[in-house]
C-alpha cells in the first residue's frame, strides 16, 4: 500500500513549489543531509540534528517518507529496530542540498553568524550519529 503524500494534489502547480513543498521545513534538509552518510537509525539522527524535538523529527521523516525521499526499514526483532536511508529520489537531492549549504555558509559569513560547520562542529555530530548505527 502506497502512502499518501504529505502535500495534497494541486493541477497545475509550479515545479519548484513542487520541490520545496517536498523539502521545506527547519529539519527535512538536514535530515536529508544526515542520510546522504548512509543508513541511519532514529537515535543518531535524533543526536545529530540540534534542537529536534522527537515529536518533530518523527513527523518529518513520515513526511519524507510519504514523499518517497526516504525509505523506513522496520527489523522484526526485540527490541524494534528502525533505519532510515535516502531513496533513489532522495539521493537525487545531495547535489543540491550541498549548494544550499555552501549558500548559507558564504550567507552567514557576510552576516557574521556562525555556522556549525564553518566551526568544525558539523562532520563531527554527523560522523559521530553515524558510527553509532554502523
Amino acid at each position: 500500500m502506497q502512502k499518501k503524500s504529505a502535500i495534497p494534489d494541486q493541477e497545475p502547480q509550479c515545479s519548484v513549489d513542487f520541490a520545496f513543498q517536498r523539502i521545506g521545513g527547519k529539519y527535512k534538509g538536514r535530515i536529508i543531509f544526515h542520510l546522504d552518510l548512509g543508513i541511519t537509525r532514529y537515535g543518531a539522527l535524533r543526536r545529530s540534528i540540534v534542537g529536534v524535538t522527537p515529536k518533530m523529527l518523527t513527523q518529518a521523516l513520515r513526511e519524507l517518507e510519504a514523499d518517497g525521499l526516504i525509505t523506513r526499514h522496520v527489523f522484526a526483532e526485540v527490541p524494534p529496530r528502525v533505519e532510515y536511508a535516502l531513496s533513489e529520489a532522495g539521493a537525487e537531492l545531495i547535489p543540491f542540498i550541498r549548494l544550499l549549504r555552501d549558500w548559507g555558509e558564504k550567507q552567514m559569513e557576510k552576516q557574521g553568524k556562525p555556522s556549525l560547520s564553518k566551526l568544525g562542529l558539523l562532520p563531527h555530530i554527523l560522523e559521530e550519529a553515524h558510527e553509532e548505527t554502523v
